[in-house]
C-alpha cells in the first residue's frame, strides 16, 4: 500500500523559492495534465511577484495563469494547513524548507532541480525561450512521476 502511496499521491504541493515561476507552472501543468486525480498546489518559501513571462509561456499551451497570485509556504500552513502527500521542491532553499518541515509533518519529498529562468539576459525571445524550457522540462517531470497517460489509452 506504501508503494501505492509513492506511486500516486492525493495531493501534491509544488514548492520553490518565491511561487512566480517554476512552482505556479508545475501546478497548472499537474491540474491540467491529471484533473481532479491529484490535488495540486504552489508554494514558496518567499513571497514573489506575478511574472508576464510565465503567464505568455502558459497561455502558448492553453493554460492561463493570469490570475495566479504568490503564496508563501507559512501561509498555506496557516490557512490550509499542510495536508500533502508530497511535496516537490525545484530550489534548493524549498528543498532545504521541505526537509526541515518533515521533522514534524508526515509527507514525502522529492527535489527536482529546476534552473531559475529569471536569470537568463537578453532579448524577450531568448528570455521565452528559458521560461519554455522550464515548462517543458517540468511537463516531461510530471508525466513521468504520474503516469500521465492521454485519455482514452490503456
Amino acid at each position: 500500500m506504501a508503494d501505492a502511496a509513492r506511486e500516486r499521491p492525493q495531493a501534491v504541493l509544488f514548492l520553490c523559492g518565491h511561487n512566480q515561476v517554476r512552482s505556479p507552472i508545475a501546478a497548472a501543468l499537474a491540474k491540467h495534465l491529471l484533473g481532479g486525480s491529484i490535488y495540486a498546489a504552489s508554494a514558496g518559501v518567499l513571497k514573489g511577484e506575478t511574472d508576464p513571462f510565465v503567464t505568455a509561456v502558459m497561455d502558448e499551451i492553453g493554460i492561463d495563469l493570469s490570475r495566479h497570485k504568490s503564496v508563501t509556504l507559512d501561509e498555506i500552513e496557516e490557512y490550509e494547513g499542510l495536508n500533502f502527500d508530497l511535496v516537490v521542491s525545484l530550489s534548493p532553499e524549498a528543498h532545504h524548507r521541505a526537509l526541515d518541515l518533515t521533522r514534524r509533518l508526515p509527507f514525502d519529498v522529492e527535489y527536482w532541480p529546476t534552473p531559475d529562468p529569471t536569470a537568463v539576459e537578453g532579448n524577450r525571445e531568448q528570455r521565452l525561450e528559458a521560461y519554455r524550457a522550464v515548462r517543458d522540462e517540468l511537463l516531461k517531470c510530471i508525466k513521468t512521476r504520474f503516469t500521465w497517460r492521454p485519455a482514452g489509452s490503456v
